[in-house]
């Protein structure tokens, strides 16, 4: 009993803000999530949209291999940028590895499927209800992404959040690029990943909260999202 009374008191004095490197792990994480899924949005956004329009011989071939890359394991995606990144690499050169560019890299490559496949769906249904409309304005496929996007932007958020909660959940594929350096590359989950291994439960499970409070906060927004959506378009 009073092993769990200290326990959480040493939970509740992280949380109430002592600084050093509770706060400075909680920030480096939000940048380089943050950061990865912003990239990955501003790629993956056009992309799905302009999957969901053109038509293209292999098309179907496409849309299954970016379906399949959603479950990705972190770990071999880590593992093929890895390769990538490290000095005997072809982009060795950039001196990237274990950096928190690195990191962002591998978030970017596990999320960007994410938004292009959930993008594509997206854009996809609202298509077949706004085509007449479009073509009769003699809008075709490709001049109809924009107003497309724009339309479906509640949606669009959702996705991007969705992305957002993969990111910040990361860890294997982190924690192969980035090295989990102490100060420089250390985030929230391999910092978990390592005290839970070093018995230091307190700062692991303070920053399992944090982590815990910001996933429910980004399904809070998502939720809230579309239901401004829904009615904003009168669907409720």
């Amino acid at each position: 009993m009073q092993q769990d009374v200290t326990l959480i008191s040493s939970i509740l004095q992280l949380l109430a803000g002592n600084g050093g490197p509770f706060l400075s792990i909680i920030l480096l994480s939000l940048e380089v999530t943050i950061t990865a899924v912003i990239c990955a949005g501003l790629v993956g956004l056009p992309l799905g949209a302009g999957l969901a329009l053109v038509r293209f011989r292999g098309r179907t071939v496409v849309i299954v291999l970016v379906n399949t890359l959603m479950g990705f394991p972190p770990v071999v995606a880590g593992l093929a940028i890895f390769l990538l990144l490290s000095r005997s690499g072809p982009l060795g050169g950039l001196g990237l590895l274990f950096t928190p560019k690195a990191m962002m890299i591998a978030q970017f490559v596990l999320v960007l499927p994410i938004i292009v496949a959930l993008t594509r769906q997206t854009i996809e249904d609202l298509w077949v209800e706004y085509q007449d409309h479009l073509t009769s304005l003699g809008a075709g496929r490709l001049s109809s992404i924009p107003t497309l996007l724009w339309d479906a932007r509640f949606s669009l958020v959702t996705t991007m959040l969705a992305g957002l909660g993969r990111a910040s959940a990361e860890v294997g594929a982190i924690l192969i690029v980035g090295g989990n350096i102490a100060g420089f590359t250390r985030t929230m989950t391999t910092s978990i990943a390592l005290e839970t291994s070093k018995g230091d439960l307190p700062l692991a499970m303070a920053l399992g909260v944090v982590l815990m409070s910001l996933t429910l906060a980004i399904n809070g927004l998502a939720f809230g999202i579309s239901r401004v959506g829904a009615r904003f378009s009168g669907k409720s």
